[in-house]
Formats: structure tokens, C-alpha cells, sequence
């Protein structure tokens, strides 16, 4: 019989952040909208595997490391954290692997990798997460480029070396560009609490002001590799697409920038999240464009 201290409860299943993972759908959209055929059984596992099972799990298993007791992405108010994170992480991250099973073994070793890269981030004893360069380096590769791996040869159904191509290695680039960028932006507003135990994130090192820039410079690479990307296997149409649905992110940045760099107040949680939200939802928009563009 299983011990019921370990059973999730109401504010376990808060720390999964399961509304959190919209915020990493783009990358997914993307994928998908690039792929040469889209293997619907492939995607639909996929989609479920990393949406509601491997990002919840990553996403508690990071709240357990960490102990928060400030604003986290995706939770302004955490509740106290316990063993059931623990445990809860440990059947959200098993039970989304056995799900990869139901595509093939290859994407079971796949998955692995990315779980594993996952802990290490957080876990205490390697804690990629306190080196600023390298735990940036190790979020934008997975949560961007990686990520574009798993789901786009799913989606093709190419699980070996033939999957490998110079289309998709531009697109794993842009995916981790994208990434990079956007990271720093959801550590801006835990400066304080992270480098009290110990976590000196890039978002810390550069500062509010640095951040932003940082960003920005990664964001304007993202849109050169865009155009290049869209302008050699598609046209320029696709380009447009890409640069207008950015359109309401650049706003909001620069709003939010000049607000910011007058008052450090300013980069606080709720404005992190919004820029989030505009931004994420942007992208899937201009994906599922691109999506209808490319397969309808």
C-alpha cells in the first residue's frame, strides 16, 4: 500500500505550473509546422508526453530544489513545498516515458536524455542552474533545438541519422535562438531570491538593464536566421508572416524595457508573465499559419 504522505495533493498539482507549459507550445508548433509529413498518432503522444507529464515534472522537480517562497513561473503565490514534489516528479517524468514507448524505444532514449539534462539542472549535487552561461546554454539547447528534434521526427517518423539535414539544423538554431532570448526575460524578477542560494542566472549577472539587451541582441539574431531560414526553403511571404506576428511581442518588450530601466521595479513577476503570454501566444499563431501554409 502506498504511504499516503506521498500521494499528490491540491498544492502538489499547483506546482506542476501545468498551465506553464502553453508558454513552451511554440517551440512544439513550430516543429510540427516544419515538418516534411506529420505522423498524427506521433504527434498526438508527443504533444501529451512533453504538455502534461514531462514539463509538469521538470517544473515540480525544480520548485522541490528550489524551496521558492516568491513568485515562480507560472505560480505568483507557490505554496509550501514537500515530499510529494518529489514523488510526484518521479511518476510524472516515469509515466511520460513509458507514453514514448507507445512510438518507439528511440524515443524513450530520446526523452531519457532530455529528462536527465532536466534534473541536472536543478538537482543540488551538479545544479547546472547556479552557472549563469552554462545553465542558459543547457535551457536554450533543450527547451529549444532539442525539443525541435523530438517533435519534428516524430512528426516525420525519422528516428536515425537520416534525420539530420541542413533545413533541420537551421531550425534546431532558430528554435534555441528563440529560447535564449526569451529565457532570461522569466529570471528577471528573481534576481534576489536565486542568488541567496547560491543561483547566479544570466538574467543576475547582466541585471535588469543587461537582460534586456541580451535579449533583444538574441531576438534580432532569431529574426536573421528567420530570414535566411524562410528565404532559402520557402519565401518571403513565410518571413513576413514571421516578422508581423512578432509585431506585438516588440511592443510590449520595449514598453516594458523603458519602464523597467526608469523603475527596476518594474521587472517584476506580472510583467514577465504578460510578455510570456503575448509572446507565446504570438508564435503559435504565426506557426499555425505557417502550419496551414505548408500541409493544407
Amino acid at each position: 500500500m502506498i504511504n499516503k504522505k506521498y500521494l499528490p495533493d491540491r498544492n502538489t498539482l499547483l506546482h506542476l505550473r501545468l498551465p506553464f507549459s502553453f508558454f513552451l507550445l511554440p517551440i512544439f508548433c513550430f516543429a510540427v509546422s516544419q515538418s516534411s509529413s506529420v505522423n498524427i498518432y506521433n504527434v498526438s503522444i508527443i504533444f501529451i508526453v512533453l504538455h502534461f507529464f514531462i514539463y509538469p515534472g521538470s517544473n515540480i522537480y525544480n520548485s522541490y530544489m528550489d524551496k521558492d517562497k516568491g513568485s515562480i513561473g507560472g505560480l505568483k503565490n507557490p505554496p509550501p513545498v514537500t515530499e510529494k514534489l518529489y514523488f510526484t516528479s518521479i511518476i510524472f517524468d516515469c509515466a511520460g516515458l513509458f507514453l514514448c514507448l507507445l512510438i518507439n524505444w528511440k524515443m524513450f532514449f530520446l526523452m531519457l536524455l532530455y529528462v536527465g539534462v532536466s534534473k541536472a539542472y536543478s538537482w543540488k549535487n551538479i545544479r547546472l542552474k547556479k552557472y549563469g552561461i552554462t545553465g542558459w546554454l543547457v535551457v536554450m539547447l533543450f527547451q529549444g533545438g532539442y525539443t525541435f528534434l523530438l517533435v519534428n521526427s516524430a512528426s516525420e517518423n525519422v528516428f536515425d541519422f537520416n534525420w539530420v539535414s541542413e533545413k533541420h539544423l537551421e531550425c534546431m538554431l532558430l528554435a534555441s535562438l528563440l529560447i535564449g532570448g526569451f529565457y532570461p526575460l522569466t529570471q528577471i524578477y528573481q534576481h534576489e531570491e536565486d542568488s541567496q542560494r547560491g543561483d547566479f542566472t544570466i538574467s543576475y549577472r547582466l541585471g535588469v538593464t543587461g537582460t534586456f539587451i541580451f535579449s533583444a541582441i538574441l531576438f534580432i539574431l532569431s529574426c536573421a536566421v528567420a530570414w535566411h531560414y524562410f528565404d532559402l526553403y520557402y519565401n518571403h511571404s513565410h518571413f513576413l508572416i514571421f516578422i508581423i506576428s512578432l509585431a506585438p511581442v516588440t511592443a510590449y518588450f520595449l514598453y516594458w524595457f523603458f519602464k523597467a530601466h526608469r523603475n527596476k521595479n518594474f521587472a517584476d513577476f506580472n510583467h514577465a508573465m504578460r510578455m510570456t503570454f503575448i509572446s507565446s501566444s504570438c508564435m503559435i499563431i504565426c506557426f499555425a499559419i505557417l502550419f496551414v501554409y505548408n500541409h493544407v
